[in-house]
């Protein structure tokens, strides 16, 4: 009989089941590259098994229950226990990461977590193997398959945000509760995750600045779609002079930039480094199966150690105010003179404008704006300026512009 490899299962949700059926399915394969088989020791929910007594039968475990509490006790004894442990949990990394790393290391023990960032897409292998000698200077990815689906249905079919949420919620791409989905709040706890190990630097999830998509409507998608862009809410990572800015928000890419032709539920990374120019990793973001796969590729890692997340060496400080290209859209009164009135508060902040698009008569009139690259702040109060203007119908909208192409 081959010797075993026990693996105790914390949740048995959509991830959880998912996980088990495919560990048993793949044992086998398992088992020639490791030389052990591992095999299922049992499974904690709420209402079924012991902790303490799955901890002393398994050599790893893999928490898949998400949230911080009980999650963070049971990962934290485990590591403690010396057993490995492999994770999903965004959330619980984004806001705990450096304790569970450090005693992961104290103990000699793997805290191994691909599934938590990005799906099937192995963006923390590459950066923390393939890449740990390169000097990175961006990571930039649409991390989230559930507005991804929705903003790029939302362009395909021309619907409203709220009629495409309800369709992603019909087919599983959506939780009934969307709401760290949309808001962009999972989106920044993994961009935490990959801002830490890209750079270096501890990255707590308060340090993210994060916006989401419940604002986008379908004009905007219409409107830059004549000004050649397209819609992603994309997490930037990124080094600014001596420091570092991590923000995720709603983007408008033009079609030479390798996150532009990400569709649907998937997930896309892009890494800059002067030693590798860009590359850009994809594949299925969302989805129990999809998350299984990373987990099970995990649990295989741990079998051959040794492995482990180093201990940061630089501490950089968070840059607020970064330079940015935007779309514009105001909602007017038509008549003479909107425009170069628009214009001037924008030159008082030193804004210049790219594009314009101008649209509708009387109540349905519109300006689209493309500006070019500014500090924040500038942009920022440039708007705060037009909203005062007598012939604005509403407070304006704008979404960030990323002009960056690869071709």
């Amino acid at each position: 009989m081959p010797e075993t490899f026990d693996v105790g299962l914390l949740g048995h949700g959509t991830v959880g089941s998912a996980f088990a059926e495919l560990l048993e399915q793949r044992a086998g394969q398992i088992e020639a590259i490791t030389g052990l088989r591992p095999r299922l020791a049992g499974v904690l929910t709420r209402s079924r098994g012991a902790y303490d007594e799955l901890l002393a039968g398994s050599d790893l475990i893999v928490e898949l229950i998400g949230g911080i509490e009980p999650a963070r006790r049971y990962v934290l004894d485990a590591l403690r226990a010396g057993k490995h442990v492999v994770t999903a949990n965004k959330q619980l990394l984004a806001q705990h990461g450096e304790e569970l790393w450090a005693t992961a290391r104290e103990h000699r023990v793997q805290l191994r977590f691909e599934g938590a960032v990005a799906g099937v897409v192995p963006v923390i292998r590459v950066l923390q193997e393939s890449l740990a000698a390169a000097h990175v200077d961006r990571v930039s990815g649409i991390v989230n398959g559930t507005t991804n689906f929705i903003l790029s249905e939302m362009a395909r079919t021309g619907a409203g945000y709220d009629e495409v949420l309800a369709e992603a919620q019909r087919l599983g791409y959506a939780e009934a509760d969307p709401t760290e989905d949309v808001n962009g709040a999972d989106a920044a706890a993994k961009m935490a995750i990959l801002a830490r190990l890209a750079f270096d630097t501890p990255v707590h999830l308060d340090q993210v600045r994060y916006e989401g998509i419940e604002h986008i409507t379908a004009d905007d998608i219409e409107y830059a779609q004549e000004l050649g862009l397209g819609l992603k809410l994309v997490g930037t990572a990124e080094r600014i002079d001596d420091g570092l800015s991590v923000r995720v928000h709603p983007a408008f890419l033009y079609a030479g930039h390798p996150l532009a032709s990400i569709a649907g539920p998937f997930n896309a990374v892009t890494i800059e480094s002067e030693a590798i120019t860009e590359m850009t990793l994809s594949g299925p973001g969302a989805g129990g199966p999809q998350t299984a796969s990373a987990v099970l590729g995990d649990v295989v890692s741990a079998m051959i150690p040794p492995a482990s997340t180093p201990e940061t060496t630089q501490r950089l400080p968070i840059v607020e105010d970064v330079d940015s290209s935007f779309y514009l859209h105001l909602e007017v009164a038509d008549r003479p003179g909107v425009l170069a009135r628009v214009a001037a508060e924008l030159g008082r902040e030193g804004v210049s404008v790219k594009s314009v698009v101008q649209k509708g008569l009387g109540d349905r009139a519109r300006l689209v704006l493309v500006v070019h690259r500014v500090a924040e702040r500038s942009f920022l109060e440039a708007v705060d300026a037009i909203a005062e203007l007598d012939f604005l119908r509403s407070r304006p909208r704008f979404i960030r512009v990323i002009e960056e192409e690869y071709v």
